[in-house]
């Protein structure tokens, strides 16, 4: 599921259009306002992003409105927030390792 959500926000386009969405539903047309790609790019992006899990489309007549499924990216910093935790504990051992050299000099 992670590498799902990872691969959706590696484009700057779908980082973008989460980020819209950081306030709350809206519009599709209106999320994707002034991205300066065409209507089928941006129906790609959206597609991978509901794919993942990322955001919900409604469809109410010839209105889309997105918004963000904030489980899918609490998951995403869960693990990013994990793995934060294990590399400042690794740099801390290598920190402390190499002031005990430093003191042995």
């Amino acid at each position: 599921m992670a590498n799902d959500v990872f691969a959706a926000l590696a484009h700057p386009i779908r980082r973008e259009i989460v980020e819209r969405l950081s306030g709350g539903a809206a519009p599709l047309g209106e999320t994707s306002q002034g991205l300066g790609v065409s209507k089928p790019t941006i129906s790609r992006h959206v597609r991978l992003l509901e794919e993942a899990g990322v955001v919900t489309r409604v469809i109410d007549g010839r209105t889309h409105r997105l918004g963000l499924r904030p489980e899918t990216l609490a998951d995403a910093a869960e693990w990013i927030e994990n793995q934060r935790t294990r590399w400042e504990a690794l740099f801390d051992a290598v920190g402390e390792y190499l002031e005990e050299r430093a003191d042995e000099r």
